[in-house]
């Protein structure tokens, strides 16, 4: 069982460090990839739809859309594109629509009439080429209002700091752990050196009493043979 606890505390560690790292990633991605039309990734740009404009046919609000940077000679009527939008009401806003006609500006230059599918009615300026980010290519359901919401305070809270945190926490209260099982360690050593210490006093007292024994007897023994050469030794005394 405590391997199992053991088992199951490392693949929790192991998700939170992954989805923190990940959250962190996917949040230095959107804040520096999506709707920004000069970054792009192998040709790629990536934008969170705002509208429902194309939610009768392609994709929803909220989605993320990739877009892929192409000659625009070479569109055609029925394509998707992404542009900036030169309408006063929404001047520099990516828009992503579908071609209804190939036309002209009244430059002269070649451009594209758009629509939303949704209503059906043509965007009120010409798309020309210079304005045109790239032709649509699929969509991620739902990614969108997941980025929209990393990039706020609650989302940055639950995505990053909360995940982070509890890794903290746990790391913490690990090493808190590993300092105890140290110190028990480190006091079993100190008992079983200060029991060692006084098993060998107590066996030098030992030896210390037995020595002093031997050498007792050894005096005793010695004392009654030297008084026998005493006495053998003085010849009687005359009368």
């Amino acid at each position: 069982m405590k391997k199992f606890l053991n088992l199951v505390k490392n693949i929790f560690t192991l998700l939170v460090v992954v989805l923190a790292v990940c959250m962190m990633i996917f949040t230095i991605v959107s804040v520096n990839t999506f709707d920004r039309n000069d970054r792009s990734i192998f040709g790629y740009k990536a934008f969170i739809v705002r509208s429902d404009s194309m939610s009768k046919t392609d994709f929803n609000a909220g989605d993320l859309i990739l877009s892929k940077e192409v000659d625009p000679s070479t569109l055609q009527a029925g394509d998707i594109i992404s542009y900036q939008s030169t309408n006063p009401e929404n001047y520099g806003e990516v828009v992503t629509h579908k071609i209804r006609a190939l036309t002209q500006d009244a430059e002269g230059n070649p451009g594209f009439i758009t629509y939303g599918t949704t209503t059906d009615t043509d965007d009120e300026n010409i798309v020309t080429y210079s304005f045109i980010l790239g032709k649509y290519q699929m969509k991620l359901t739902g990614v969108g209002k997941f980025f929209q919401f990393l990039k706020t305070t609650p989302g940055y809270i639950v995505c990053i700091f909360l995940p982070f945190l509890i890794l903290i926490l746990m790391q913490g209260v690990n090493s808190i752990r590993l300092f105890r099982k140290y110190k028990k360690e480190q006091q079993e050593e100190l008992q079983a050196e200060k029991a060692k210490i006084e098993a060998e006093r107590a066996e030098t007292q030992k030896m210390m009493a037995e020595l002093l024994a031997m050498k007792a007897k050894m005096e005793s023994d010695t004392a009654p043979s030297d008084a026998a050469n005493n006495s053998a030794g003085n010849p009687p005394a005359e009368s």
